[in-house]
């Protein structure tokens, strides 16, 4: 009956206080109290991270093959900033699969739609036409993350 009263509390104390709770969670881990753990709260926090590292992926990805797109269509406005911006989502990801090497294989699933979506906002963001954009990513995944490499 006590186990079940802790979740409970711990539970509550999810919704009232996250950060407590997290405290709280990584105390009773520590301690190997695994009964009195909120699980539900806990796998989900635990799915929840997972999907934000994807996201994180996705987001870096987008916006360095933006960049090489802008860098590559509208050579008169490149700057040190688009460089800057290349460079740190390039550092970003690298990052990300030193921590979690698996998350590369995500990388290489989601490289296409990470195209067409970066496709759609050089577009807006150029306001060139979308078509001035090949279909099709003119760079390879090994380019977008490879810190030597600019299209010319």
């Amino acid at each position: 009956m006590e186990s079940r009263k802790t979740n409970n509390m711990t539970s509550t104390l999810y919704e009232q206080d996250y950060y407590l709770w997290l405290e709280k969670t990584s105390s009773l881990l520590r301690d190997g109290r695994l009964s009195e753990l909120d699980i539900p709260h806990l796998i989900e926090e635990i799915e929840d991270m997972g999907r934000s590292e994807k996201k994180a992926v996705k987001s870096n990805l987008i916006i360095i093959l933006m960049h090489l797109l802008k860098y590559k269509y509208q050579p008169e406005k490149r700057s040190n900033s688009w460089l800057l911006t290349i460079f740190e989502h390039r550092r970003r990801l690298r990052d990300d699969f030193a921590d979690s090497p698996s998350l590369k294989r995500y990388f290489d699933e989601v490289f296409e739609q990470c195209y067409k979506d970066a496709r759609i906002s050089a577009a807006i963001e150029t306001g060139l036409p979308t078509e001035t954009f090949p279909k099709q990513s003119p760079f390879t995944p090994e380019e977008a993350l490879n810190a030597d490499y600019l299209p010319e």
